[in-house]
């Protein structure tokens, strides 16, 4: 693992039978850091995330604050401080939005911390406080993406993968995530981002990744690739 890495990805393959949706990549997140990866549909981001929460069998090396995931099962994985926001946000329809936050504590004991956690979620995204005996169902789509990112804080997630936070929303609400996702990161939570608005992405992480085909193509500072001409092309829209 590379000095100080919080977590560090190593030769990682992800297969779907015979199709091969990640290629040996190798990367690394430091404690504190929001690091993205961007890249077209089907170019295996999403696959890398599902590897590291332990929702998909994977060949190399995942290791988390120096301990290796490897059969490791996604619940245990979650305990240890590993919280996913999946594409399309998971949450369930036939829940209260605080039954949705309150199924994200089973496994805690710190119940004098888990009150606090509440607050905090409402305090970043007040909607849900008003709207908590309302149905995960009935709520918008952006609410049911704050509701996904409120879960995983509730978990008291360390680090939080988030697969497509912007999907399907509107501008406003895709700036409105965005601020979420810097705030959460500056009260001391490390992520990493899947996205396809590399505009935004790049823009909010510190550090990203470019995959393709399973492969990571360019990598460097946001900033960096924000302004590479290849990347800009191909992503960016010139």
């Amino acid at each position: 693992m590379s000095s100080g890495a919080y977590l560090s990805i190593r030769d990682l393959s992800v297969s779907y039978g015979n199709i091969k949706a990640v290629k040996n990549i190798s990367f690394d997140v430091m404690e504190g850091e929001i690091v993205t990866l961007i890249g077209a549909n089907g170019a295996g981001k999403s696959s890398t995330l599902r590897a590291i929460s332990g929702m998909l069998p994977y060949t190399g090396q995942i290791m988390y604050k120096g301990a290796s995931l490897a059969k490791i099962p996604a619940d245990k994985i979650v305990g240890m401080g590993i919280a996913q926001v999946p594409e399309g946000r998971g949450i369930f329809g036939s829940l209260t939005v605080l039954e949705n936050l309150k199924l994200a504590t089973w496994q805690r004991k710190d119940k004098a911390e888990v009150a606090k956690d509440y607050e905090r979620v409402f305090a970043i995204f007040p909607r849900l406080e008003e709207r908590k005996v309302q149905l995960g169902g009935t709520l918008s789509g952006g609410e049911q993406q704050m509701l996904a990112v409120g879960r995983a804080l509730m978990s008291r997630g360390q680090m939080v993968l988030l697969d497509e936070p912007s999907m399907g929303l509107s501008p406003v609400l895709v700036r409105e995530i965005f601020r979420v996702i810097r705030e959460i990161n500056a009260s001391g939570t490390t992520v990493l981002l899947v996205e396809q608005n590399a505009n935004m992405a790049l823009r909010t992480a510190q550090r990203g990744y470019v995959l393709e085909t399973g492969t990571i193509v360019f990598s460097g500072t946001g900033d960096e690739l924000l302004h590479d001409t290849r990347v800009r092309e191909a992503y960016l829209g010139g």
